[in-house]
């Protein structure tokens, strides 16, 4: 389920990359807000994720609340004439890096976990392929 926010996610920069749609001025500091927002809210799922607590609704409300905020906060800062889209933008950014360092670590601890258990295997296999060798002479010595 994870999978449908990032699906989307290329689709819609497949369909930007195919119109070169312009956007300029403050609307582009609006989408690059609402941009940096979702994407912390998909990496956030993908940590969810990984620590087997994800939540489709938990995921769907964040992702809107957490533009919507974002929006607010970067309309609000234009409003009194102060850029808080690039606090909004640092914060995000900063979610976006810790969940980043979360997600490597997870995938990380995975991968050793899932060598490990290769290995593990690889050693029992070849223990086992050994009490049989060993077996096979035994009975060879005792026909004798």
């Amino acid at each position: 389920m994870i999978l449908v926010p990032i699906i989307f996610m290329v689709i819609g920069a497949v369909i930007a990359l195919a119109f070169r749609v312009r956007v300029d001025g403050i609307a582009a500091q609006y989408l690059a807000v609402a941009c940096v927002a979702g994407f912390d809210t998909v990496l956030g799922g993908l940590r969810s994720a990984h620590e087997n607590k994800f939540q489709t609704d938990v995921f769907l409300t964040g992702f809107f609340t957490n533009t919507i905020i974002a929006f607010a906060i970067a309309w609000l800062g234009d409003q009194i004439g102060i850029n808080l889209y690039l606090v909004v933008t640092l914060v995000m950014g900063m979610r976006i890096f810790n969940n980043l360092s979360i997600i490597r670590r997870y995938v990380l601890q995975n991968y050793i976990d899932m060598m490990s258990r290769i290995k593990r295997k690889k050693l029992e296999e070849a223990s086992q392929k050994e009490n049989s060798q060993s077996g096979n002479l035994t009975t060879a010595e005792g026909v004798e």
